[in-house]
């Protein structure tokens, strides 16, 4: 691709990103959206000329750029990309372009689609090298690092990344949730002004909105173009919007730092985290992007996902090794593959109001050690996975009587607990040592093959004790430090990133994980909502969606058997519940679900998501389309009852036209629960063929369904000397 002297024009994956550095300041994406094609030199500076924006009255007497990092010295009137100052001095920056160049990237997946670009402002004694990389896939990321070149102090208090949007852009569309009710989507409408949503949970937080998004009025997953931002960050950030009477709008978003939490003295620099985006014709083909982004990177787990057993709601803190070892029986039985034992095990670890802090096992109830459960799990041919809290301690433990200075806290008080816990200050050398050794002992004495890695509260007044500064920023940059030594001295290990749920579901957190639990809530109805959203940015086979009991632990809805475990076939299977109170009817069905995801999973874990833009509000269509368009299975979910009955014409996204594919129910999801006990539609016994594009457009008609139910087909390519 040729670059026009300043002009960078980077394009893969679909999309096409154009950086504008012919000017003295900060570069500006001139555009962002579906590929361009190869452009001319004289091309591509004919685009910028015709986006330049018109001097208009009362207006600054120049055009105002919208760059990436936004400044108001050049007029913008919006957010600005960096806020800080020099004991109340310096408080506004003038950056002027020292160099820029496309470079190639260290992550594979970019390749040499990176532009780099490097400021100063002499005055205020600042640098800054912005930093923009497009995916293979398509997917956007930007960053950038502040340093400080003057022996005083620059107090940094803010740093956003900007990305231009379109005026076609009319609506936001972003999430907001709480405990057990994560990914909940709202929708509104881009106006004039600034749209922020914030976390201030010390974590990514359950009300946080891992997409943030603007489109077409009326985009859907299948139509109507969008475009979205993630803050690939674990702890405080902010994601916005902003359209400005200019008619110039933006997305973007960076950490939100405490006061005081950057500091930079000479030759100290801050990094943001990589502000992630991705477009679309519609939400799935933005999503598919992020998906295959994820897919690419390297460590990225290419293995079958196992079955998962987790002990937490099948015993909860009542841990006994008969019991424990009944389970591990029963689950090898119908099929499990990774039995993984939660809460309890550690010294003191009755209830939750002690023993957090103190990793070593609890010999009142393991005078053995675990040894006698991991060798039967092993037995059976499963893997053995082990429950920690590595950032929390609990005031009543060993750990916090002999270290009260581990707990993260201004230094003059104690934050109130939640959960009887504290947060253990992982940038204090000894706490991080502390974890790090009793967890590798564990890993190496038991040759754990899986971690379920939790962070059950909010931090609050999370300060450095022995400076009383804020320290969020640090505490994450530590976590991630943890997670990456691990990592480094067991490569084998697989962790799976939980945080009282989905608390903790971020870009970052991804790139260290292997598998995420989107929510404490595995009612299946709950979970269709929320695994339909948390789904746009993670692929299915990253998400732990697990068989609950009939009566739900969280919500005490009832469901059956079909609609438990059809709902979890679609991410990474798995079962929470007390087997030894399943009947065997109900043992013998879910062994019949497991054979169906054993069979499939290899290219349901590849496969592209997608979801139907039905009419009916309370009807679902959910389906994953193999990578060469071969197979797909699909799932007809009834979240209520629908107005019209039956629901009509449903149709079938993301088959291929001009080939012909045969549809059928799928069992063990075939069997259609409805008033009067119907059949189904009229294809239903038999079966159709119809080709993809026909499927897509027309559809077929979809099946009556009671509430809380759902149905499964499966739609196979019919080979072509049959078309």
């Amino acid at each position: 691709m040729t670059d026009a002297s300043d002009l960078f024009h980077l394009m893969a994956g679909g999309v096409s990103v154009v950086v504008d550095a012919r000017g003295a300041g900060v570069p500006a994406v001139i555009y962002w959206g579906k590929a361009l094609g190869d452009q001319s030199e004289s091309a591509l500076a004919q685009l910028v000329s015709a986006a330049s924006p018109q001097i208009v009255s009362n207006s600054i007497d120049v055009p105002i750029p919208l760059a990436i990092l936004p400044e108001q010295s050049t007029g913008w009137m919006g957010t600005p990309g960096i806020a800080g100052h020099r004991d109340g001095g310096n408080f506004t920056l003038d950056l002027s372009l020292a160099a820029a160049a496309r470079a190639e990237s260290q992550d594979q997946r970019f390749g040499g689609n990176r532009f780099v670009a490097e400021l100063e402002d002499r005055h205020s004694g600042l640098a800054v090298l912005l930093e923009l990389e497009l995916s293979a896939t398509g997917v956007l990321r930007t960053r950038a690092r502040v340093t400080n070149t003057r022996p005083d102090h620059y107090t940094l208090d803010a740093l956003v990344l900007a990305l231009p949007v379109p005026l076609e852009a009319q609506e936001i569309l972003d999430f907001t949730g709480r405990h057990v009710r994560e990914s909940s989507a709202q929708r509104h409408a881009f106006t004039m002004g600034t749209h922020s949503k914030e976390g201030r949970h010390g974590r990514t937080g359950h009300d946080a909105s891992l997409l943030y998004a603007v489109g077409e009025t009326g985009f859907g997953f299948r139509s109507g173009e969008v475009w979205g931002v993630q803050l690939a960050w674990s702890g405080n950030h902010r994601s916005y919007a902003e359209r400005l009477p200019s008619g110039r709008s933006v997305i973007g978003g960076g950490e939100l730092l405490l006061p005081g939490e950057t500091r930079l003295g000479e030759n100290e620099s801050y990094q943001s985290p990589w502000l992630y985006a991705s477009y679309g014709d519609g939400l799935d083909e933005l999503s598919a992007r992020f998906h295959g982004f994820l897919r690419a990177r390297v460590g990225y787990p290419t293995s079958p996902r196992p079955v998962v057993l987790n002990t937490w709601e099948a015993v909860y803190f009542d841990q006994d090794l008969d019991t424990l070892l009944a389970l591990a029986d029963k689950a090898a039985g119908v099929g499990v593959e990774r039995f993984v034992l939660d809460d309890g095990w550690f010294h003191g670890r009755r209830d939750k109001t002690a023993g957090l802090g103190d990793w070593h096992i609890d010999q009142d109830v393991w005078p053995d050690g675990l040894d006698p459960l991991v060798d039967r799990v092993r037995e059976h041919g499963m893997q053995f996975g082990l429950w920690f809290e590595p950032e929390m301690i609990n005031p009543d433990s060993e750990a916090a009587r002999t270290h009260p200075e581990w707990i993260m806290s201004p230094g003059h008080r104690l934050p109130p607990t939640a959960r009887f816990q504290q947060v253990l200050d992982l940038a204090n050398a000894e706490a991080f040592a502390h974890v790090l050794t009793s967890m590798s002992a564990l890993i190496e004495r038991y040759s754990i093959d899986f971690i379920k890695w939790d962070h059950n509260r909010d931090l609050v007044d999370a300060g450095h004790p022995d400076a009383g500064i804020a320290g969020v920023h640090n505490q994450t940059v530590a976590f991630y430090r943890l997670v990456d030594t691990l990592r480094e001295r067991f490569p084998a290990l697989e962790i799976e990133a939980c945080s009282s749920g989905g608390a903790r579901a971020d870009l970052e957190v991804l790139e260290r994980s292997d598998r995420i639990w989107a929510s404490d809530c595995i009612d299946a109805l709950e979970r269709q909502r929320i695994e339909r959203w948390t789904g746009l940015t993670v692929p299915p086979e990253l998400i732990g969606s697990h068989v609950g009991s009939a009566v739900a632990h969280s919500t005490k809805r009832s469901h059956d058997i079909s609609f438990r475990a059809g709902t979890a076939l679609f991410g990474s299977f798995g079962i929470e519940q007390d087997l030894s109170q399943a009947s065997d009817s109900e043992l013998e069905a879910l062994r019949q679900w497991i054979l169906l995801y054993k069979e499939h999973r290899s290219w349901m874990h590849r496969g592209t998501v997608v979801r139907g833009d039905h009419p009916d509000p309370s009807y679902w269509v959910r389906g994953i389309v193999d990578a060469q368009q071969d197979q797909a299975i699909y799932s007809f979910v009834a979240m209520a009852t629908g107005v019209q009955n039956p629901p009509g014409a449903v149709r079938l996204p993301g088959l291929k036209p001009g080939t012909t594919y045969r549809v059928s129910p799928l069992a063990p999801g075939d069997e259609i629960l409805t008033f009067n006990h119907h059949a189904g539609p009229g294809w239903w016994t038999a079966g159709v063929e119809l080709d993809g594009g026909v499927l897509a457009s027309a559809g077929l008609q979809g099946p009556a369904l009671a509430p809380e139910h759902l149905a499964l087909i499966h739609v196979v390519a019919i080979p072509s000397e049959k078309n």
